[in-house]
């Protein structure tokens, strides 16, 4: 799991630093048409990999993972990395609210504490200037919504769907929706060193998804999901000491509001198991 993480972080640092040349759609574009043939090369024929019991509901969770891959490229290429990861990492709370709109679960009162503090630690680090950190922030806040509706509907899949059906699927929805922007003025990279981190992009979240999923088998949800809360750490870390990004008391009160009430879920929702 923390192979996975740091996997998630390079692909992160890879994404702020990539030249400007590359729109959002250019990258996204490159990581789910690369990583469908990736996953063809690990697969190969030994099994079908667009067959599920549910393709209604494959279809949603590519649609949706697709546009909260979208909005937080879109939120690392304008607003610093460890805002935006902070931001995004808020997605568990809004999980813990969707899952009872969708499953019909209970949601108890320490769950609605740490859904509130989220927000509370949302409020410190959202800039309500309507410039371009705004948008930023406003993207990242997106993307944790889409990726918290993404993770309930993953838990209704992981029922009965491998895991290979799952991501190929978020891999093809997000090609086909992201191939109309960049076949109009397709970005190529233009050197080695652009190739490279192009090539790292795709790598790093093939390697990273697969990791993740590996690592699930040898422990708990609740135990993966804290674990893979290192990601942030690993992000800010890397915006900090390597980019020199300046962060400010809010974004160690928000961040630690959104950190510790994401943990506090995870392990919240172990108890609740048992």
């Amino acid at each position: 799991m923390l192979g996975s993480a740091l996997m998630f972080a390079v692909m992160d640092g890879v994404i702020k630093i990539i030249g400007p040349s590359f729109r959002v759609w250019d990258i996204a574009f490159y990581r789910f048409c690369f990583g469908i043939l990736i996953l063809y090369g690990i697969y190969g024929g030994r099994e079908s990999l667009i067959k599920g019991p549910n393709p209604r509901l494959l279809i949603l969770r590519g649609i949706l993972g697709s546009l909260a891959f979208l909005s937080i490229v879109g939120a690392i290429r304008l607003i610093p990395i460890t805002t935006a990861m902070v931001l995004f990492f808020s997605f568990p709370a809004f999980t813990a609210l969707f899952s009872p709109l969708i499953y019909r679960e209970r949601i108890t009162l320490p769950e609605i504490i740490c859904i509130a503090a989220t927000v509370l630690g949302i409020a410190f680090l959202f800039d309500f200037r309507f410039d371009g950190v705004w948008l930023g922030q406003a993207l990242a806040i997106a993307g944790a919504v889409f990726a918290g509706l993404t993770v309930s509907i993953i838990k209704k899949l992981r029922e009965n769907h491998r895991t290979g059906v799952v991501y190929m699927y978020f891999c093809i929805l997000g090609t086909c929706i992201t191939f109309p922007a960049f076949i109009l003025q397709p970005r190529m990279p233009s050197s080695w060193n652009d190739g490279a981190m192009m090539a790292i992009i795709v790598v790093a979240s093939v390697i990273g998804q697969l990791l993740m999923t590996k690592g699930l088998r040898y422990c708990k949800s609740w135990e993966g999901g804290v674990l893979m809360t290192t990601e942030l750490i690993f992000t800010s870390l890397l915006g900090i000491l390597f980019l020199q990004e300046r962060v400010t008391w809010r974004f160690w009160l928000g961040g630690l509001l959104i950190l510790g009430s994401v943990m506090a879920l995870q392990m919240s929702g172990a108890s609740n198991k048992d």
